[in-house]
């Protein structure tokens, strides 16, 4: 367990608990951006250890929890055509449609296959010429340049029947929006480490001073929280609004540059609609037009597709901090790991995943 025990050491956890009790004076509400840190502060019990007047809300960093349902539901019409192999990571198969989900169009009888990287699909396309094969391609911009390159890959070995069902998503903007509501409750950042490992931070500058709120870069352990946790409480207390970085073993302020030229070569920037958020200007990436070809919504014609979110469902009160997932009345009840209802309870990085796997039916502060 060498270098992830240090990260979890309980003495300097409780060091940087004592540390954060004792700068915290007013009243601090912080997002983490990413649904792993979500887990992580969940999962270790952080929130409930942190001082009352610090209040952690869950942000619209899962990959798959804002997806939305029409890029859904036009995976499912390309995955049910019976020339289609569909490959796709494995949380993708869970999430329902507006009528069913890619397990259920498996089981039916369409080739539907989990991979492990978009290079897989990429062999398999080679592998199969006589079937056409299709990628999922959804995520930060975590994930967007292996999907770039299984694209290039393609390209460079000439093969016409892979194709990519983009919907991949860009977190600047999603901030942005985030704090333009006249909803928000945000007073604070932790801005997810492994986006800022391929983007950096220099995105987030503006974002921070525009609207005069910290932004810390972030990792996953208990101590990467705690510690910017300590340091966004800390620029909040003495009235500063800085991009700080809290993971430097991983993160630079120019962050991964030969994978940001690779994805300015195969995406281009384009409005993104975000699953219970609804559309966000320039929040997402689209196959450029050198690439255009490998456009998986063109080559089956789905662009056609428009859904309704249910009603029932308050994911997108979720994403955006507004509610807790054990605020939604449906909740534990109509929506379960089991049988759910949106993205957030399907993902292993969801909110809703979280607070039902780790027991919290009930608010904190019902509990007193």
């Amino acid at each position: 367990m060498k270098y992830l025990e240090e990260f979890r050491d309980p003495e300097l956890a409780r060091r940087l608990l004592d540390d954060i009790h004792g700068i915290a004076k007013g009243q601090w509400v912080l997002m983490e951006v990413c649904g792993g840190q979500t887990h992580s502060l969940i999962r270790n019990g952080i929130d409930t250890l942190l001082p009352d007047a610090i209040e952690l809300i869950h942000g619209p960093g899962c990959p798959v929890c804002v997806t939305p349902l029409e890029v859904i539901d036009k995976a499912l019409r390309i995955a049910a055509q019976p020339n289609v192999t569909f490959c796709s990571f494995g949380d993708m198969l869970r999430v329902p449609g507006s009528g069913e989900d890619l397990f259920t169009v498996r089981s039916g009888g369409g080739d539907v296959r989990i991979v492990y990287s978009p290079l897989d699909a990429v062999k398999i396309a080679r592998d199969n010429p006589a079937r056409e094969v299709v990628f999922f391609g959804i995520g930060f911009e975590t994930t967007a340049p292996a999907n770039a390159m299984a694209v290039v890959q393609a390209k460079r070995l000439g093969l016409k029947n892979f194709s990519m069902l983009v919907s991949h998503v860009l977190v600047p903007p999603a901030l942005d929006a985030i704090m333009s509501s006249p909803h928000t409750r945000v007073n604070g950042f932790l801005a997810a480490g492994h986006v800022c490992s391929v983007m950096g931070y220099w995105q987030y500058e503006p974002l921070a001073q525009r609207f005069r709120v910290p932004i810390v870069v972030t990792g996953f352990e208990p101590l990467d929280l705690l510690q910017g946790i300590r340091m966004a409480v800390r620029q909040l207390e003495e009235g500063r609004y800085e991009v700080e970085n809290a993971y430097a073993r991983a993160v630079t302020r120019e962050g991964n540059v030969p994978a940001q030229k690779l994805l300015s070569e195969v995406f281009e920037v384009t409005p993104r609609k975000w699953r219970g958020i609804g559309e966000i200007p320039n929040s997402g990436w689209g196959l450029s037009s050198a690439y255009r070809e490998f456009d998986a919504a063109i080559r089956f014609d789905v662009t056609d597709i428009n859904t309704v979110e249910p009603a029932i469902c308050r994911s997108g009160d979720v994403l955006q901090g507004l509610i807790k997932p054990n605020e939604c009345p449906a909740f534990g009840k109509e929506c379960t790991p089991r049988k759910p209802l949106g993205a957030t309870m399907v993902s292993s990085e969801g909110a809703c995943a979280a607070y039902y796997q780790y027991g919290r039916f009930v608010s904190l502060e019902s509990i007193g």
